[in-house]
């Protein structure tokens, strides 16, 4: 087995009197897509900072692409790429001007820094734009143009890429863009540790999935054995009439669950067609009181919402 491009153990973080890491272990495979999910305050964007070098944890350890955190940050920061939550780029510089700027800062010559920034713009679809000023471009763009400077190395010097809510605020198209970037980036061979409050987002894009509540690990696996284990399909039911939502509501059982005045009843289901119709039949069984139904398959939602119900931060600092 390759070594984890992420690797922690125990990582502990305050700041004054809140918790903000409680005893984080965390585990990364090289070249997947890992999302750190939670409510806000429960410490994602501390998790990046720690891993990314930029905040020391008061304990515990943590590797990044084989090096330690604290012991061996230059080392870190050569194979590690960031992006925060808001698009860091220089609004009186054209999109090529940005990435040249960023290539010389990286180490690369001039001519390298042309040839890079053309790659680049290339790469992520801006070449129309690229002698556009930044302060003309959409969201979708500048953070396209933000991902791009995290790669003006030379390809493949980058080992992992975290991406600390990269999506938000975006279009719909322009979110789309972007989760085509990561699994292009990927494919390529990079780790990309995202944290997002989409839950659609971490769903399509990653392999595996921590979900936090304050500082602690709720659960981790996959995004299919996660809504296995905490999500269940549900059947929703819409009566005709009040007096049909009494009927149906006095032939369930104690796992239906009701809406305050409205005419629906949702019940869990395994999902298969023989086990729906059997539900149908013994709720409605002369077929007069179910004017419709849905079948509402489990989601992230889902297991985020089962998950995070006991575990919203009370008071937490802003930057966590």
């Amino acid at each position: 087995m390759p070594p984890a491009a992420v690797h922690a153990t125990g990582l502990t973080k305050s700041y004054g009197d809140v918790r903000v890491l409680d005893a984080l272990d965390l585990h990364v495979a090289p070249g997947t897509v890992f999302a750190l999910l939670g409510p806000n305050g429960a410490g994602k964007t501390t998790t990046v900072r720690i891993l990314a070098t930029l905040t020391a944890p008061d304990a515990g350890h943590a590797r990044v692409a084989g090096h330690d955190v604290v012991t061996a940050r230059s080392q870190v920061r050569r194979a590690i790429s960031l992006t925060g939550q808001f698009a860091a780029v220089d609004e009186t510089q054209t999109g090529a001007e940005n990435l040249w700027t960023a290539a010389r800062l990286s180490g690369l010559s001039r001519p390298a820094a042309t040839r890079r920034a053309a790659e680049l713009l290339e790469r992520f679809g801006l070449t129309e734009a690229g002698d556009r000023l930044t302060r003309t471009y959409s969201g979708g763009m500048r953070r396209r143009l933000d991902l791009a400077a995290g790669l003006v190395r030379d390809p493949g010097a980058t080992r992992v890429m975290f991406l600390d809510e990269p999506t938000t605020g975006l279009d719909p198209r322009s979110r789309q863009e972007l989760w085509q970037v990561v699994r292009e980036l990927s494919d390529g061979g990079t780790t990309v540790f995202l944290t997002t409050q989409y839950l659609e987002e971490a769903d399509r894009l990653a392999d595996r999935i921590t979900v936090l509540g304050k500082g602690r690990t709720l659960a981790e696996g996959t995004p299919a054995e996660l809504k296995a284990r905490y999500a269940a399909h549900r059947l929703d039911l819409v009566a005709h009439d009040d007096e049909s939502h009494r009927r149906l509501t006095a032939r369930a059982d104690a796992t239906a669950v009701h809406a305050p005045g409205a005419r629906t009843l949702s019940l869990p289901t395994d999902g298969s067609a023989a086990h729906v119709r059997a539900l149908l039949d013994a709720l409605d069984p002369e077929r007069v009181d179910i004017a419709r139904f849905t079948l509402h398959t489990a989601t992230l939602d889902d297991v985020f919402l089962t998950l995070t119900a006991d575990h919203t931060a009370d008071k937490e600092p802003s930057h966590v």
